[in-house]
């Protein structure tokens, strides 16, 4: 019914039909059978009857009055009270009274406040008092309401009987409140219940009463039904000690409403999220593996567009500083940063000097991590551990798990995600890796894309709509050419090679080379590079830290390739006659021009003697001749030989003794 005024409107066919719960068909036969006044209006659909109020029977009216949903305007059920008695301290009273009764009770008040205007109604239009009330009753008795009858009507109309009109509601309410008294339990029976019922196993109320009945049945309990005790745990136990008792802290975690986080207090990369997601596709890696992928993942908490992903079979430190570097490298340095506290986030090496990571040792003397040192100490945020709402990635990790893992693409490979949810042709594939990162980067650029989203500050956008809005208008810090270094790999000394300078990785036979690392041909030194990019460059540092240059790679061509070796040769030549040039350059002076300028060594000056030997007599000086006993030789002149000549000859001979030779047979 439009409206509640059934004396002013009138009523159509449809509303006439439902207040007297019958169908169409038949309230129309009635209302020709009986000749009800109506009058014929045209509006969409055609024409239409429109039935006038007071033409219509008694219990008629009294049927519609019964299911309007809004009360008569203007009808006077009775003389108003005075307002002195109805003061805002007892209205107050009335209404909260109204407020803690059941639902149920409630209806019941309504209802028999519709059916009082149903009876002043009927009494407005000129029906007795008593005959209104009993077409009322019969009606409310047709629709199988308890307690109709015409006494009910007169106690409720007493119930009401100079109250004002805001106050009658509450006052109609059923006064009784069922039955309360209940078995008693034992409460020794009591304590062993809830002992064996409030348990991580969760047994059912039914196995905890049959135990119980063997325990009474020794000490003699007299125990009530199994219902008893039931009502008693819905009654007396709050609800979360049963849900932390049976199901444990996360459950009782679950039932705290979860808080409500505007995402749109940031710009864009003022805050980023990351976590690492396994996805249920088998995937078959270069040396033979088979496993199911790990990808470390950052997102803009702001917009929610994922900014970065890297993919490794194992979640590692490695892919979460790589993924940063991706991140940090396209888009710049984010703000803030929360962290699941895995280890391959956690870890000192990358977040060391941040505290509450929920994970290993904070002393005061960790190493700055990288990530501490490029985001800061107060901006790193950690997860709550085994809360995944506190990780707005982790809805986009619902999307990937049905729009990548259930990708066409990766039929056969596709794993479940549970293990008793396997397809039925689990195992029967493995996609290749590169196959793999295809898909996947073609949904992640979709699903940034993807617009209509209501989350957040989307209002029907796309992440990338709201990110890049947000980002023209960001002060977004870029990250140097030393930060993403500092973010690469770091390998253990390398040596170079001792010939030319270059540098061959351990483990992936790539050669790097450029004309700076020449000078340290032979030297160990550290590299930086990027496992997923080694086609392209490296960074080189020497043992101390210092960065020397980015060398890039050589790479192997083919044995007759005369392309690659003219170019080769071409570069060769280039650089030689570059190292040639610069000779010249610091040589400014030939040998000869050099050898000119030595100066000779000045003539030798000898010292005077201080020391003369007298010489005396007159003449020549005579020596004496030696006797010739003194010249025959003895046995001890071997230890004493003067003469140069027999010393040598005796050499020759002591030589010629070990060697074998002998002179006289050549």
């Amino acid at each position: 019914m439009a409206d509640g005024n059934l004396q002013v409107q009138g009523v159509g066919l449809v509303e006439i039909a439902s207040a007297l719960r019958v169908a169409k068909r038949s309230a129309e036969r009635r209302a020709n059978k009986e000749g009800w006044a109506f009058n014929e209006i045209t509006g969409r659909g055609g024409k239409k009857r429109v039935y006038v109020t007071e033409s219509l029977p008694a219990e008629v009216r009294a049927a519609l009055v019964l299911a309007s949903t809004r009360s008569v305007p203007g009808l006077q059920l009775h003389a108003a009270g005075t307002d002195d008695a109805w003061t805002d301290t007892r209205r107050e009273a009335m209404w909260n009274r109204y407020g803690r009764a059941p639902q149920g009770h409630k209806d019941i008040a309504g209802r028999r406040l519709k059916a009082l205007e149903a009876v002043a109604t009927l009494v407005h239009s000129g029906r007795g008092l008593m005959d209104a009330r009993k077409i009322v009753a019969e009606q409310l008795k047709a629709e199988g309401f308890r307690g109709g009858s015409i006494a009910s009507l007169a106690r409720w109309a007493d119930d009401i009987e100079g109250a004002p009109a805001d106050c009658r509601l509450p006052l109609l309410l059923p006064s009784y409140v069922g039955r309360s008294s209940t078995a008693e339990i034992p409460e020794d029976a009591w304590d062993i219940f809830k002992a064996d019922y409030l348990r991580p196993s969760s047994p059912s109320a039914t196995s905890c009463y049959e135990r119980l009945g063997r325990i009474a049945r020794e000490r003699g309990w007299e125990l009530p039904s199994l219902r008893t005790f039931e009502r008693r745990i819905d009654t007396t136990l709050p609800r979360q000690i049963v849900v932390l008792a049976r199901e444990g802290r996360e459950a009782l975690m679950r039932m705290f409403p979860a808080q409500i986080r505007d995402h749109g207090v940031f710009s864009a990369l003022e805050a980023v999220n990351a976590d690492g997601h396994r996805f249920d596709v088998f995937c078959k890696w270069p040396d033979g593996t088979i496993g199911r992928p790990v990808g470390v993942f950052w997102q803009c908490i702001g917009s929610g567009k994922m900014l970065a992903r890297r993919i490794g079979q194992t979640e590692n430190s490695d892919l979460v500083r790589l993924s940063f570097a991706d991140m940090a490298k396209r888009y710049g340095l984010p703000g803030h940063a929360w962290m699941d506290n895995g280890r391959g986030f956690a870890n000192k090496f990358l977040t060391g000097g941040t505290p509450t990571r929920y994970r290993f040792k904070v002393r005061e003397d960790d190493p700055v991590g990288v990530l501490t040192a490029l985001v800061g100490s107060e901006n790193i945020h950690w997860a709550t551990p085994y809360h995944g709402q506190a990780k707005p990635i982790e809805r986009a990790f619902r999307d990937f798990a049905d729009r990548v893992s259930k990708h066409p693409a990766f039929e056969g490979a596709y794993t479940g995600n549970r293990p008793d949810a396997k397809p039925e042709n689990y195992g029967s594939r493995a996609v290749p890796i590169d196959e793999f990162l295809r898909v996947l980067d073609e949904e992640i650029v979709a699903h940034n894309a993807r617009v209509g989203r209501k989350g957040g500050v989307c209002n029907g956008r796309s992440f990338d709509q709201v990110f890049n809005e947000s980002y023209r208008d960001s002060a977004v810090p870029k990250a140097t050419a030393e930060q993403l270094r500092t973010l690469l790999l770091c390998s253990d000394k390398v040596r170079s090679n001792s010939r030319d300078g270059s540098i061959t990785l351990p483990g992936y036979g790539n050669r790097y080379w450029t004309d700076a690392v020449a000078p340290h041909a032979g030297q160990y030194l550290l590299v930086r590079f990027d496992p997923d990019d080694l086609h392209s460059q490296v960074s080189v540092y020497t043992l101390a830290g210092d960065f020397i240059c980015d060398a890039p790679v050589t790479a192997a061509v083919g044995f007759a390739d005369t392309q690659a070796g003219r170019e080769h040769a071409r570069a060769r030549k280039q650089w030689q006659k570059a190292a040639q040039s610069q000779l010249d350059a610091e040589r400014r002076m030939d040998a000869a021009k050099v050898a000119a300028q030595i100066p000779s060594p000045p003539p030798e000056e000898l010292p005077q003697a201080a020391v003369v030997r007298g010489v005396f007599g007159r003449g020549e000086v005579r020596r004496p001749e030696p006797k010739p006993e003194a010249l025959k030789r003895t046995g001890t002149d071997d230890a004493n030989e003067t003469s140069l000549g027999d010393f040598l000859k005796r050499v020759a001979q002591n030589r010629n003794a070990v060697t074998g030779f002998d002179p006289d047979n050549t």
